[in-house]
C-alpha cells in the first residue's frame, strides 16, 4: 500500500517582497515590528519617501518582533507573511501598523479578511506557526547583522544612524543615490 507524500509548503519569504522599482538603484531594509510605535512611524516616514523618490527607492520590511516588550508581535508578523502567501503582504502590512493595539488571533483573521486573505486556514496555520520559522530566520538574519533594537534600517545594506524620520532618511537616500550613480558612471568607463 502506498502512502501519501506529505505536501511541502513553499513558502514566500519576507526578504524577497519588496515595493518600488525592482532596478531603483537605492534599496532600504527595516527590521521590524508591529506592535512598536517607532516602527509605525519609520514606516509612515518610509511610505512618504517611497512617493517622493518614485523609481529611485525599493523598501523591504524584515520581521525582527521583541516577543519581550511586545508579545503579540510575532503572531503579527506570522500573519503577514501568512497574507504574503496570497500576494497581500503590503496590504497586510499597513494594517498591521493601523490596528497595532489590536493583534490578537481573532483580529489577525479580520485583518487579513480586510486586506484580501482568502485561505479558510488562515486562522489554524497561524495557530499551528506554519510561518514560525520564517519569522525568525529573519529575526537571525537581523541578530547576524547586528540588530538588536527596532526599528534598524539599512540603505544600500549600510546601517542608517540617525532618527527614522522623512528629512533623516531623505538625507541618506540622497547620499546613497549620488554614490550609486557615481559606481554607475565608473562601470561605463
Amino acid at each position: 500500500m502506498a502512502t501519501k507524500a506529505k505536501e511541502v509548503l513553499e513558502i514566500i519569504e519576507p526578504k524577497h517582497i519588496w515595493v518600488g522599482e525592482k532596478d531603483a538603484p537605492v534599496s532600504l531594509v527595516m527590521f521590524g515590528e508591529y506592535e512598536s510605535d517607532g516602527c509605525l512611524k519609520a514606516n509612515d516616514a518610509i511610505k512618504q519617501l517611497m512617493e517622493q523618490y518614485k523609481g529611485k527607492l525599493k523598501f523591504n520590511f524584515r520581521h525582527f518582533p521583541l516577543t519581550q516588550i511586545h508579545q503579540r508581535a510575532q503572531k503579527a508578523a506570522e500573519a503577514s507573511v501568512a497574507a504574503s502567501q496570497e500576494g497581500k503582504f503590503w496590504e497586510m502590512h499597513n494594517l498591521l501598523f493601523h490596528h497595532r493595539r489590536n493583534l490578537g488571533m481573532i483580529s489577525l483573521k479580520e485583518h487579513a479578511r480586510e486586506a484580501g486573505v482568502t485561505d479558510k486556514n488562515f486562522l489554524p496555520k497561524l495557530m499551528d506557526s506554519v510561518f514560525g520559522w520564517t519569522v525568525r530566520n529573519d529575526l537571525l538574519e537581523g541578530v547576524e547583522k547586528g540588530v538588536r533594537d527596532v526599528p534598524t534600517i539599512y540603505i544600500n545594506d549600510t546601517l542608517f544612524k540617525g532618527t527614522p524620520n522623512a528629512v533623516q532618511l531623505g538625507k541618506a537616500i540622497d547620499e546613497a543615490y549620488k554614490l550609486s550613480t557615481k559606481k554607475t558612471v565608473k562601470k561605463r568607463a
